[in-house]
């Protein structure tokens, strides 16, 4: 039975991605610090399962990934662990350069010196695996997509962190020789994501009855990537990647900030409507932009493709009626995160 350790894995990609891999016969050893966005309540299905071992920590702390190294000895570290709201890194910047570049060199440093300890053979089969984002590219005009030589333009301080972290990773395979794998992925959306996010964030307040608040104009354009999609391109880059490459992973599915809200309210009137017969997009609410928000992101995923035969199964419609039913089924677990300690109306407004 293959073992990775996995970081971030009680995050939302991360927590779909450890679901989905232990399903399939991967060993999985959690590493997770559990901070506001970290959930266990997403992993209350692996509970007793002898196929995912978890452990509370940093990976800052060298010694205790040293330990889990030695101890479990992985086939391949996947490293999903960030801080990743832009509305936080506007507001305190510090806690992101801290995980996502002061934890990932220390990451890095550790596996580092694991890898070079394995005998020839495993050494040569072993991954390190970096999930990163497409908003180290910057912001798009009006055409065109970001390819994976697209020059680096972070314009926040949670692009500038993932920058930077990206840009270790690339170091520690062309100094060491580590051999590494990084993905830059559009934005996800689906079941377990904690609701800050644009997505999960509508639904929760739609279903409130509270404003629902949206950026600027609205017409922010993102490409929205199914997590079931982005975790599978993952599986597929780390079985077949070429070391040392970059893979963007895209949902083919472009769209404005409000025509994603809109969408949401279509799906949540014919569900779940209103008492007084009124459509919810009737609760959307226009508020002052971000600082320095992106116009737009567009992946171009050819290169996945194309080398590796990935690309996204769900639609757009098909993933976002999906997303919108496991939140309406699954309140139970919205509440939960949803304590008196974090309530809606502390929650930032976009993606």
């Amino acid at each position: 039975m293959p073992t990775w350790l996995v970081t971030g894995g009680a995050g939302f990609i991360g927590g779909n991605f450890v679901l989905e891999a232990v399903a399939r016969g991967i060993r999985v050893v959690n590493l997770d610090a559990l901070t506001y966005a970290g959930n266990l309540r997403t992993l209350a299905a692996l509970e007793g399962n002898p196929g995912h071992v978890f452990v509370q920590g940093d990976i800052g702390d060298r010694q205790l990934v040293a330990r889990l190294l030695a101890e479990h000895r992985p086939d391949a570290v996947l490293n999903f662990a960030a801080e990743s709201h832009v509305d936080r890194s506007i507001d305190g910047p510090a806690a992101f350069i801290q995980t996502n570049v002061v934890g990932t060199l220390a990451l890095l440093e550790a596996v580092r010196d694991y890898w070079k300890a394995l005998p020839a053979g495993n050494g040569a089969a072993f991954r390190f695996l970096h999930v990163s984002t497409d908003e180290v590219y910057g912001s798009l005009g009006e055409t065109g997509r970001f390819t994976e030589t697209t020059p680096y333009a972070p314009n926040s301080p949670y692009s500038a962190s993932k920058a930077a972290s990206d840009h270790l990773v690339r170091a520690f395979h062309h100094t060491y020789g580590l051999p590494v794998l990084t993905t830059n992925c559009s934005n996800n959306y689906g079941p377990y994501h904690f609701p800050e996010k644009l997505v999960p964030l509508v639904i929760a307040k739609a279903l409130a009855g509270e404003p629902l608040p949206v950026y600027g104009d609205g017409r922010q354009v993102r490409d929205w990537l199914f997590v079931a999609d982005h975790c599978e391109a993952i599986r597929t880059v780390l079985a077949r990647g070429r070391v040392g490459e970059t893979y963007n992973v895209g949902g083919n599915s472009e769209k404005q900030n409000i025509e994603v809200v809109q969408a949401i309210c279509e799906l949540l009137d014919a569900r779940r409507p209103r008492v007084d017969g009124q459509s919810r997009s009737s609760q959307i609410t226009f508020v002052a932009d971000r600082p320095g928000h992106d116009r737009r992101y567009a992946i171009d995923a050819s290169k996945l493709k194309n080398e590796l035969g990935w690309e996204p199964k769900h639609s757009f419609e098909q993933g976002i009626a999906f997303t919108v039913d496991w939140y309406l089924d699954n309140q139970e677990w919205v509440n939960g995160v949803l304590d008196g300690s974090y309530r809606l109306q502390r929650i930032g407004t976009a993606a």
